[in-house]
């Protein structure tokens, strides 16, 4: 039996997921709940109503018995008609627009910080780049002061380790994560409350007025989508930095055409290295999948990271090719998910990480110091735990960056709403 959570295997899994995709559509473990290693099975998983996340049913195998209210981000373990709802009036606060009006913010910051890790020569670039941008766009977009940002970090962590399934926590694990769900919570509702008197030019206070046909988010359901957006949305664009930076030391040639279409070149690290490796679902009805029947209540993980290296979709899949997302209609990677639950914070994490990448490359030679960066625990999130980098300025071809022109503006965003 292959273990895909041994944590050895997290430095490279390449091997592992080819193994299980040559050798089967399907592979049970001894719980029952089935393995998906290739593409098809996956997308067509994510986008089928007939299968979800079960705790409304009491059928999910994952966490048994589990309240999903007790759970950090409840509302993306919803299933149709109340996950339509919430989706349907969070995205009316997350539009398009406001991400595009954070693209100067972005390139600010990201020079910012990597002016400070120029001067300093070497840093951990998790800790000098990839950890503080995404936090601070999300708790810039929250309304989230200043001086509070500093609490989230031990919370975030807690809860981002909590987010494995209960079966592999330790109790005292499972106790951290209820402990850190209950400060945001309290926080939040605080938070909310103000906004609710004071309201600002911000997503929080955009969530408070947000409505539709009489149908308005209570604190609950506003708390679950800050906390969601604050540990899914800051950790799943940390860790698709940190890789990224690891795979462009490791493929150096790269690095001049990702300059060319940076936009592309995230769609790329997205595949190459998927920080979401092993979202699971659950059957609500009797389905089949690739030929097989599976009663109700049969849990899935969908090894997303193995289905975007699948040769059937996928030319010469463990190579990493920036231009691969370029010009004509490629497959879509499925980091992000797909279907009713595909991901609202992509279009921020596409901008944040395609400056990011943008900004380093034009700005800095880099050189990873370590060939075995230790990855973190966790086993629904992927990327290093720590990443020793040093740098050294190199000329730039100019001093607002390819991000700082208006042909450039208007192909990411034509990238992003295409995609």
């Amino acid at each position: 039996m292959i273990d895909v959570f041994d944590p050895a295997l997290r430095s490279d899994p390449t091997g592992i997921y080819r193994t299980l995709r040559e050798t089967g559509a399907l592979h049970p473990t001894e719980s029952g709940v089935q393995l998906v290693p290739r593409y098809a099975d996956c997308a067509r998983i994510l986008a089928d109503p007939d299968f979800g996340h079960g705790y409304t049913a009491g059928i999910n195998p994952f966490r048994p018995g589990v309240d999903p209210a007790s759970l950090p981000g409840s509302f993306l373990l919803l299933d149709p008609p109340e996950h339509g709802r919430l989706r349907s009036l969070v995205s009316k606060a997350f539009t398009m627009r406001a991400v595009e009006a954070l693209r100067p913010r972005v390139v600010a910051l990201v020079d910012e910080l990597l002016d400070t890790a120029l001067a300093a020569g070497e840093v951990d670039i998790v800790q000098a780049l990839a950890y503080p941008v995404p936090l601070t766009m999300i708790c810039e977009l929250l309304g989230v002061p200043v001086a509070d940002r500093a609490l989230f970090g031990a919370w975030t962590h807690d809860i981002s380790r909590g987010l494995d399934p209960d079966t592999v926590l330790a109790e005292e694990e499972k106790k951290a994560r209820q402990v850190a769900v209950d400060n945001f919570a309290d926080y939040f509702s605080g938070l909310i409350e103000y906004r609710r008197e004071r309201p600002a030019d911000d997503l929080l206070s955009g969530l408070v007025a947000v409505e539709e046909s009489g149908d308005r988010l209570t604190v609950k359901e506003i708390t679950d989508i800050g906390v969601l957006l604050l540990v899914a949305g800051h950790e799943t664009t940390m860790n698709l930095i940190s890789s990224g930076v690891l795979a462009l030391h490791r493929n150096p040639q790269e690095i001049v055409p990702l300059r060319v279409d940076p936009v592309a070149a995230v769609e790329e690290m997205l595949r190459y290295d998927t920080p979401v490796p092993f979202p699971t679902r659950v059957a609500l009805t009797d389905v089949e999948v690739a030929g097989q029947r599976l009663p109700r209540g049969t849990g899935f993980v969908l090894l997303l990271a193995s289905a975007n290296r699948d040769p059937q979709v996928f030319a010469d899949p463990d190579r990493l090719d920036v231009t691969r997302f370029s010009g004509a209609k490629p497959p879509k990677q499925l980091a992000f998910s797909h279907g009713s639950h595909f991901c609202l914070g992509a279009p921020m994490a596409r901008l944040e990480s395609a400056i990011v990448f943008d900004r380093l490359c034009a700005r800095t030679d880099f050189t990873v110091l370590t060939d075995e960066p230790e990855y973190r625990a966790s086993i629904s999130m992927r990327g290093p735990a720590a990443l020793p980098v040093a740098l050294r300025k190199r000329p730039s071809m100019s001093a607002a960056g390819r991000f700082g022109t208006a042909r450039s503006r208007v192909e990411l965003f034509e990238k992003i709403r295409r995609d």
